[in-house]
């Protein structure tokens, strides 16, 4: 395998909306994220993934993107991006933009112009039909709206407010590179793209993700724009099998880095069934799949690791324990993730242990998924209670509460009023608080990232998992040139007692989060969410 500098780094996500606000106005903005850049430095991540600043009326916060080469005054200025971009690197970390090409707003020019007239030069920019098919939207509701000016259905996978741009139209595609370019010129270090599965969808024939042209698509793109550029490139692929996963990041086939699988990140809701349908973790079941896409990405491809990001909820709260083990569990979550083959992404607030924000009415919400799929389900006569369970479970607002930074009244992210509520417990749970604090959840990350940056063991290192049936103990061993560690983690709040060879040896911990000397792998007594990482040879 060809080495890459992305294959050691660790990636922070940044939600510019809800990291650090500089100007009083409630709103994360650039300058708030330059501000805070010596304490990512201090974190020690080498990549900014930074999630939409482009101008856009916000119907899905920034997802709805009306000038690619303009920024939201929310968000500051080009200036202020470039600045950015170059106070990032004088820290040596890469900026990762975020790249939103399945769809653009209908306030872009190009659909406020295909909206005119069906002979528009821009008409064929989207996808337009004289009938709707049964196609629904993933915002709820039909994937068609009807346009009364021109007497047509315009198609749109997410909002009404978000058209979804026609790729099989070779302009449409030249567009797209142009402005990638751009922003490649300006030395960002790559692009995240979002729901990228869907450029090659076919609606007449119910081709929604992996439509035939996806991989034709994507290999133009490398070869007009990413083939150029010494780059960390990650793909939205929800839909993605490993065999799928091989086709996208096979460096032969020249097309992405790596990509973003959802498997796990569905085992807690009913099979084929929408996320809100929920059901209780089967750590089994987990192991298993984080495994698969271990071995099976082992020889080609490469894989992304996260347990969290702008559109899941908190993972602590999630599959852990927020309350009395938060510290315990968020190490847990850390450690398992971290030491595993691929590229490790941190969203913000998961390297302190930020947790969930219930909430007891829809009122609190700001997320428009979240909102469209309460009035839908009250309509269909579910319990708000229940509505409200899966909202406080999967909603996406648990991420985008703002960062925590101190004990202040808006938790320093701003001396005004935030745009969506901050947690009350961010008294409790800071920055501040972490950072003065050896044993904490901070530390824990730093140390985790460092790891990676001087022990190849863990890059490219094989995967093996053991005890694999075992509904509680999650270990695995990585080897590399003859060195070998074994992660060990009790996934339970009860105190577990195993053996993991016959013979009395103590280990020395690389990584922990429980004190410990050293470890005995033939008799262990592991306490709650016990993890420890030790080399064995």
């Amino acid at each position: 395998m060809e080495k890459k500098w992305w294959h050691q780094s660790v990636v922070y996500q940044i939600y510019p909306r809800s990291f650090q606000d500089s100007n009083g106005d409630g709103i994360g903005d650039i300058p708030g994220i330059i501000s805070r850049l010596d304490y990512l430095e201090q974190l020690g991540i080498e990549v900014i993934w930074l999630s939409p600043v482009y101008q856009s009326p916000n119907d899905d916060n920034g997802y709805d993107i009306s000038d690619y080469y303009a920024i939201h005054p929310d968000f500051g200025t080009m200036e202020d991006l470039e600045q950015l971009i170059e106070e990032a690197k004088r820290r040596n970390i890469r900026i990762v933009m975020d790249l939103v090409v399945n769809h653009t707003s209908d306030e872009h020019p190009w659909f406020v112009e295909a909206k005119k007239s069906k002979d528009n030069p821009y008409r064929d920019f989207y996808i337009w039909r004289d009938e709707p098919n049964d196609i629904t939207s993933f915002f709820s509701g039909s994937a068609w709206e009807y346009d009364e000016q021109t007497e047509q259905f315009y198609f749109h996978l997410f909002s009404k407010k978000q058209p979804d741009l026609n790729w099989e139209n070779e302009t449409v595609r030249q567009e797209i590179w142009k402005m990638m370019n751009f922003w490649l010129e300006k030395g960002i270090g790559g692009f995240r793209m979002d729901v990228i599965e869907l450029i090659g969808k076919e609606p007449d024939k119910g081709i929604i993700g992996n439509g035939p042209n996806l991989h034709p698509y994507l290999q133009e793109m490398y070869r007009e724009t990413l083939g150029n550029y010494d780059i960390l490139t990650v793909g939205e692929t929800g839909g993605a099998t490993p065999e799928f996963a091989k086709l996208y990041t096979d460096p032969e086939r020249k097309e992405l880095s790596m990509i973003f699988q959802m498997e796990h990140m569905g085992l807690d809701q009913q099979p084929n069934e929408e996320k809100w349908n929920l059901k209780p973790l089967d750590k089994v079941e987990l192991k298993q799949n984080l495994s698969k896409w271990q071995e099976e990405l082992s020889e080609v491809g490469w894989n992304s690791l996260f347990w969290n990001n702008h559109d899941q909820p908190r993972i602590v709260s999630r599959w852990g324990n927020d309350q009395e083990y938060r510290v315990e569990s968020a190490k847990m979550f850390a450690i398992l993730l971290h030491l595993m083959k691929g590229t490790p992404y941190i969203y913000q607030g998961e390297e302190i242990g930020m947790t969930n924000y219930p909430i007891s009415d829809i009122d609190e919400a700001d997320d428009i998924e979240t909102i469209n799929m309460y009035r839908e389900r009250m309509e269909q006569g579910y319990a708000k209670e229940d509505i409200l369970e899966s909202i406080n479970t999967k909603g996406r607002d648990n991420a985008r509460r703002p960062m925590q930074w101190d004990e202040r009244s808006e938790a320093g992210f701003t001396t005004g009023t935030p745009w969506i509520s901050v947690h009350p417990n961010h008294q409790e749970i800071n920055v501040k608080n972490d950072l003065a604090n050896p044993d904490s959840i901070f530390y824990c990350y730093q140390k985790l990232v460092q790891l990676r940056k001087e022990n190849p063991v863990l890059i490219y290192g094989t995967y093996q998992l053991l005890r694999e049936e075992d509904p509680t103990i999650f270990a695995y061993l990585r080897e590399y040139e003859g060195e070998k560690w074994l992660v060990c983690a009790n996934f339970s709040e009860e105190t577990r007692t195993l053996s993991l060879a016959e013979n009395p040896t103590d280990y020395e911990p690389i990584v922990q989060n429980y004190e410990r000397d050293s470890y005995d792998l033939s008799a262990l007594e592991l306490a709650p969410y016990e993890t420890f990482a030790v080399k064995i040879e």
